[in-house]
């Protein structure tokens, strides 16, 4: 199992799950993307874009010699599905994905947090750094509050690239952030919280239904966006492994 971590984390944000899914007999995978294993990264993580990242982990998977099974969280499933379009991969997780390029939003919230995004002119070749309201508000919001901080602080820049090829799509040329669904022949398992505003579940739905009946699709209630450590994740870890064995994995 390869496990791919999402925007603003590192490696870290998927321990929990690492030890579970190794405790079930997996052998697993956490490799940190591009510059995230750093608190100061160089000026280029702001131009590395999401195929950066999948070129990086293509590299990682051919090392492996079997086909994986891909877990991703956030951004990290929209890298999850280049590279099923790529390589063999036996079956993917998705928790709390990100809209590829083509899936309109479904919510407000999700209209107004992209168009948020155009206040710092230039972004998209920028290094972002963290921002602990936005990260408190809306990602680690259900959270217990004496662990917000804590999983804040290990936050690390983010680059602009792939945000904007994430956020702000309509306006990628290059369609950095594009999935090509039908080349996609592995298995797909959604579980997203109810209240998630990032990526709610209604835009997932959407999301979903790409892959027709390779997707099953689960909705957590009283979950959001952190569903890898909120209270409760440890459900992630059981659902999953049932949906594993049903595909013989």
């Amino acid at each position: 199992m390869v496990m791919i971590h999402g925007a603003f984390c590192g490696p870290w944000a998927l321990d929990g799950l690492k030890e579970k899914f190794q405790a079930a007999g997996y052998a697993v995978t956490a490799p940190p993307l591009r510059f995230h294993d750093q608190k100061r990264p160089p000026a280029a993580l702001g131009t590395t874009g999401l195929g950066d990242y999948a070129d990086d982990l293509e590299q990682h998977i051919e090392t492996l010699g079997a086909a994986p099974i891909l877990l991703g969280h956030s951004m990290g499933w929209l890298l999850a599905q280049m590279l099923a379009a790529r390589t063999q991969i036996a079956a993917i997780i998705c928790l709390a994905p990100s809209a590829p390029w083509g899936v309109p939003p479904t919510t407000l919230f999700e209209i107004s947090a992209a168009q948020a995004m155009h206040m710092q002119p230039g972004y998209w070749n920028q290094i972002l750094e963290p921002n602990r309201h936005v990260a408190v508000a809306h990602s680690l919001d259900r959270l217990p509050r004496d662990m917000r901080d804590a999983v804040y602080d290990r936050f690390v820049p983010e680059s602009g690239r792939a945000t904007f090829e994430i956020m702000n799509w309509a306006l990628d040329f290059n369609q950095g952030s594009a999935v090509k669904a039908d080349q996609v022949t592995a298995p797909l398992l959604f579980l997203t919280g109810a209240e998630d505003r990032i990526n709610p579940p209604s835009t997932v739905a959407r999301i979903a239904a790409l892959y027709g009946d390779r997707a099953t699709t689960e909705v957590l209630d009283g979950m959001g966006h952190w569903l890898i450590g909120e209270p409760g994740w440890e459900k992630i870890v059981k659902r999953a492994l049932t949906w594993l064995k049903q595909q013989k994995l």
